[in-house]
């Protein structure tokens, strides 16, 4: 008798066709069969078995660890965002964005290019528009977020804006469908400079608290993704989550 080295070379030595699809479903065997076979046996027997077992779970650990790379990959960038935004927050507290400058203008009047002392409107819009843009994109990527921590600090930020909606309105920013912002330049370059210095100056404004709702939301998804690093597998109170976007949370 030629001795059989794998399970492949029982099957063809004995020209058995069976399934094993079963051993990897629960501990139900087939119908047909209410024990082991012949075939099962020398599975068992000569390790075949035990091989397919550790095929098996390979791939399945291998589709674990793929998923867990995209999950802290997805806090990364979160983290990321959370820091363009706090960063674009910050800019406001510059007090050179405030104070008057020699720019030139054109006379309305004559349309001639002069000389004035006034606030310097592209500066200011052009800080506007990536303020706007930051929180958009934060508010986008914590929807998706699997870290409660980070869902809920999104939720708080959306609460401020919605208590400021208003004032927002009048510099140019409103607030649509998902959370997100719209800058309209010509209410902007019109707005009260005032107005805008409530809104973005100061302790407490809404600026000041969009950056630090910012920091807490990149210290949260920096937690997160650590937490996943260090223990190899998602943390139970964090993979179970509510699923909802944060405008349906709001």
């Amino acid at each position: 008798m030629s001795e059989i080295n794998s399970f492949s070379d029982y099957t063809s030595k004995y020209n058995t066709n069976v399934d094993y699809s079963f051993l990897f479903g629960g501990t139900q065997v087939p119908s047909t069969s209410g024990s082991f076979n012949l075939s099962d046996y020398a599975a068992i027997k000569n390790g075949s078995y035990g091989k397919l077992l550790k095929a098996y779970y390979a791939k399945q650990d291998a589709e674990k660890m793929a998923s867990g790379g995209e999950t802290v990959q997805k806090a990364t960038l979160m983290k990321t965002g959370a820091d363009a935004l706090k960063k674009s927050a910050d800019v406001f507290k510059n007090d050179e964005l405030w104070e008057k400058k020699k720019i030139k203008k054109k006379d309305e009047k004559t349309g001639e290019e002069i000389e004035v002392e006034d606030y310097d409107g592209d500066a200011i819009t052009k800080a506007m528009k990536s303020f706007v843009e930051d929180y958009n994109d934060v508010i986008k990527q914590a929807g998706d977020s699997n870290s409660k921590d980070v869902l809920r600090n999104a939720v708080w930020l959306t609460g401020i804006t919605e208590s400021n909606e208003n004032m927002l309105s009048k510099i140019g920013i409103t607030v649509g469908k998902g959370n997100q912002m719209k800058l309209d330049e010509e209410t902007l370059k019109k707005a009260d400079i005032s107005a805008l210095k409530t809104l973005f100056t100061g302790h407490n404004s809404f600026a000041d608290k969009v950056s630090m709702k910012a920091n807490s939301i990149s210290n949260a998804a920096a937690r997160y993704s650590g937490t996943y690093k260090s223990n190899g597998t998602y943390n139970n109170a964090l993979s179970e989550l509510v699923s909802k976007k944060v405008d349906e949370e709001v």
